[in-house]
C-alpha cells in the first residue's frame, strides 16, 4: 500500500501538493499540483452504525446523512483501533495506534500535542485548519489556526467552550451551537486558502439529552428488542464481567432522567443518587437567577419539566404497584434509552443538513470532500449492553461515509470477497467493503490534499478505494497491498464500565481476542456462522488450525505495528 501513492491519479481529485512534510521521511511525493480540495470532517461521539438509515433502517431515518452516502461512498467494514473516545481521536489525529501516539485511555491519558499530527501537516501544506466542538484530549489543541472546543465531555445545554484559550458560555443546544460556530468560521475564513474543518459533536454521548423541540419525537414508536438482549454470556467470562448492562447498570436518574423533584436535595451518599439527578440538567436551584454553565435556562427547563414530570409520576406509580418489574422494567429502560438516543441523532442529522446546505449555497460542494463518521461504534442493546469498549462488532465497527466533490457515487470494483458482518446493510453499487480503520483517516486526508504522507504513519490512504480501485489483499510485513486483517487493543481497566483489557485480530471470517491483565481469557467467533458473537469456539474441537493461523496473524500485526504487548504474549 505504501507503494501505491506513486501510482495515484491526483488529477482525478484535483489534489494539490503544497509543501513537503518537514524533516521526517515521507512516502512517494504526489504529482503536479492542481486546485486543492477542501475537507469537512464531521465526527460524532458514540454514533452507532445501527442508527444511520443508510446502514440500518430499523430504528431511525437520517435523510441528511443518507444523502452523503447516496452521493458518495458507504464503507461497510469501517473499524476503530481502540473503542474509546479520547484514544480514538488520538488515532485519527496521528494515523497511529494508541501505543504509538501515547493516548491509550481516558482515565490517565493526556494527549501529547507536541507530536506530529494531521492538522500540523495540513497547515505546513498551506491549509487553514479549524477544530470546533468536542476535543476530549485534555491538553489544548495544537496545529489549528482556530480552535473552539467544548470543555471535557461537553454539556448538551448552554455549553462551555474554550475559544483559542478563552472560556465562554454559549446559550443553546450543543449540536446546534457547534454547527453555528462552524458555519461562522466558514463564513469568515480566508477564501484564498483551502481549508480543513474538524466539526466534532458531543452527541450522542451519554446521557442522551434531546433538544427541547425533539422531546416528544418518536413517542409513538416501540423499538425492536435485539435478539440477544437477554444474553446469558455462556462461555464468555470477559463478556459477562462488565458494568455496561442496560438491565443492571443503566442508571434510572442519570441516564433515564427519572429524578424526582421532591428528593433532589438528598445528601451525596444517598443510595437513590437523586443528589446528582436534576442538578445535571436543570438550572441552578440556589438563590439567584444566574445561569450556571451547562445548566438549562428557564425556558429550556420549563419545556423539559413539562415533558418529563408526567413520565416520572407514572413511573413512580408503576414501580409502586409492581407493574414495572423484572423483564418489563428491563424493556422499559431499553425503550427510554432508545427514544432519547434517537432523538439526539435526529438533531445531529438536521445539523448535517445545515452544513450541506451551506456548502451548496456557497458553491463549495464541487470542491469539498465531506466525511461523516463516529469516534467508535455503540451497543444499542445487543448483548444487553450500552456503551462500547469491547472488540465485539457493534463497538468495534464505526460508520464511515465519504462524499467526494461533485457528488458522484463511487463505482466500486466487481468480484468482491465477502466480509462477514451485519446482515442489515444490503448491497449498494457505491459500497466499499475493504477493511478500513481510523488510523487511515490522517493519511487519506493528506492524500486528498495532495500532501506527502510521513513514513511513520501506520494507517493507509483509502483514496484509491474512493476511486474504485481494487487493491489486492496481499499485505506483507512490509505493508504492501491492502490489509487482510485488523488489529485492536483496548487498555482502560480498571475503570468505568469494567471492561477488561484486551487485544485481538479480525479477519474476513473470524474474530479472535485475548483478555489479559487480571484475567487470561480467549474468545474466538466465526462471524459467518455466528454474526452476533454468541458462541465462543476457542478451544473447541476442530478449531485448532484456524486458531493457530489467527494467533500467527495476531503476532504479525503486533510486530508490524510495534506493539510492546507482543513481547508478553507467550505464544
Amino acid at each position: 500500500m505504501k507503494e501505491m501513492n506513486s501510482k495515484l491519479l491526483y488529477a482525478i481529485t484535483g489534489a494539490s501538493a503544497l509543501a513537503a512534510a518537514g524533516s521526517c521521511g515521507v512516502k512517494d511525493a504526489p504529482k503536479e499540483p492542481q486546485k486543492p480540495l477542501n475537507i469537512v470532517y464531521i465526527m460524532c461521539d458514540d454514533h452507532s452504525y445501527q442508527t444511520i438509515s443508510a446502514y440500518d433502517n430499523r430504528f431511525i431515518e437520517t435523510p441528511n446523512i443518507d444523502r452523503l452516502a447516496d452521493e458518495g461512498a458507504r464503507f461497510t467494514n469501517s473499524f476503530v483501533a481502540n473503542s474509546l473516545s479520547g484514544p480514538s481521536r488520538a488515532c485519527m489525529l496521528t494515523g497511529k495506534h494508541s501505543h504509538k501516539n501515547g493516548f491509550t485511555n481516558n482515565e490517565h491519558g493526556i494527549f501529547d500535542g507536541s507530536q506530529q499530527t494531521l492538522p500540523k501537516l495540513l497547515r505546513e501544506g498551506g491549509y487553514q485548519t479549524a477544530m470546533i466542538g468536542k476535543w476530549h484530549l485534555v491538553s489544548e489543541p495544537t496545529g489549528f489556526d482556530y480552535w473552539d472546543i467544548l470543555t471535557g465531555q461537553g454539556d448538551y445545554y448552554n455549553p462551555v467552550f474554550i475559544r483559542n484559550g478563552e472560556q465562554i458560555v454559549r446559550e443553546g443546544y450543543s449540536t446546534n451551537v457547534v454547527t453555528d460556530v462552524a458555519l461562522d468560521w466558514l463564513e469568515n475564513r480566508d477564501p484564498d486558502k483551502p481549508f480543513c474543518l474538524f466539526l466534532h459533536h458531543k452527541a450522542p454521548h451519554r446521557s442522551w439529552m434531546p433538544d427541547t423541540c425533539d422531546l416528544r419525537l418518536y413517542d409513538d414508536i416501540e423499538y425492536p428488542l435485539p435478539d440477544n438482549f437477554y444474553d446469558d454470556y455462556e462461555g464468555r467470562v470477559a463478556g459477562a464481567n462488565q458494568e455496561l448492562g442496560i438491565v443492571k447498570d443503566m442508571n434510572l436518574i442519570y441516564d433515564l432522567k427519572m429524578a424526582d423533584k421532591e428528593n433532589e436535595f438528598h445528601t451525596p451518599d444517598n443510595v437513590s443518587l437523586e443528589n446528582y439527578g436534576r442538578s445535571l440538567y436543570r438550572r441552578d436551584l440556589k438563590p439567584g437567577d444566574e445561569i450556571i454553565p451547562g445548566r438549562m435556562n428557564a425556558e429550556q427547563q420549563a419545556a423539559w419539566d413539562a415533558y418529563y414530570d408526567p413520565i416520572i409520576e407514572q413511573f413512580k406509580k408503576d414501580i409502586a404497584s409492581g407493574e414495572l418489574s423484572g423483564d418489563k422494567l428491563s424493556e422499559w429502560k431499553y425503550q427510554r434509552y432508545m427514544h432519547d438516543y434517537c432523538r439526539v441523532i435526529h438533531s445531529v442529522d438536521r445539523n448535517v443538513g445545515r452544513v450541506y446546505d451551506y456548502l451548496k449555497e456557497h458553491g463549495l460542494l464541487d470542491n469539498t470532500v465531506i466525511v461523516y463518521t463516529s469516534d467508535q461504534g455503540f451497543f444499542m442493546g445487543e448483548h444487553g449492553y450500552f456503551d462500547k469498549r469491547y472488540m465485539y462488532e457493534e463497538s468495534f465497527r464505526t460508520p464511515l461515509i465519504v462524499r467526494m466533490p461533485g457528488g458522484k457515487p463511487v463505482k466500486a470494483a466487481k468480484a468482491r470477497t465477502p466480509v462477514y458482518g451485519p446482515d442489515t446493510y444490503g448491497h449498494r453499487p457505491n459500497d466499499i467493503d475493504e477493511f478500513v480503520q481510523n488510523i487511515d483517516y490522517a493519511p487519506t486526508i493528506l492524500d486528498i490534499a495532495g500532501l506527502p504522507i510521513p513514513e511513520d504513519i501506520q494507517g493507509e490512504s483509502f483514496l484509491p478505494l474512493l476511486r474504485g480501485e481494487k487493491p489486492e489483499k496481499v499485505q506483507t510485513s512490509e505493508g504492501k497491498g491492502w490489509r487482510r486483517s485488523l488489529y485492536y487493543h483496548y487498555y482502560e481497566y480498571p475503570a468505568e464500565h469494567a471492561v477488561r483489557r484486551h487485544y485481538g485480530v479480525r479477519t474476513e471470517r473470524y474474530s479472535l481476542m485475548h483478555f489479559y491483565n487480571d484475567i487470561d481469557e480467549w474468545e474466538l467467533f466465526d462471524l459467518k456462522e455466528d454474526p452476533m458473537e454468541m458462541h465462543n469456539i476457542y478451544g473447541a474441537p476442530g478449531t485448532e488450525k484456524v486458531t493457530e493461523e489467527l494467533r500467527k496473524e495476531l503476532v504479525r500485526l503486533q510486530t508490524l505495528y510495534d506493539d510492546p504487548i507482543a513481547e508478553k504474549n507467550g505464544f
